[in-house]
């Protein structure tokens, strides 16, 4: 199951740096994780600085 973001993203970027399959992308107000891509490693998780990204 693909990694989710929630309302706590403050659109800092650093999820889409550490994302090896680029499964991430600026949203309206958040960051989304496209789960078609997501491989579920976890990578973006331990870099989000606002504990935002959680497994889904």
């Amino acid at each position: 199951m693909a990694y989710v973001i929630t309302d706590d993203c403050v659109a800092c970027g650093a999820c889409i740096d550490a994302c090896p399959v680029e499964a991430i992308s600026a949203g309206d107000t958040k960051y989304t994780i496209d789960a078609d891509k997501c491989v579920d490693c976890g990578a973006c998780a331990g870099e989000c600085p606002s504990s935002a990204i959680n497994a889904g």
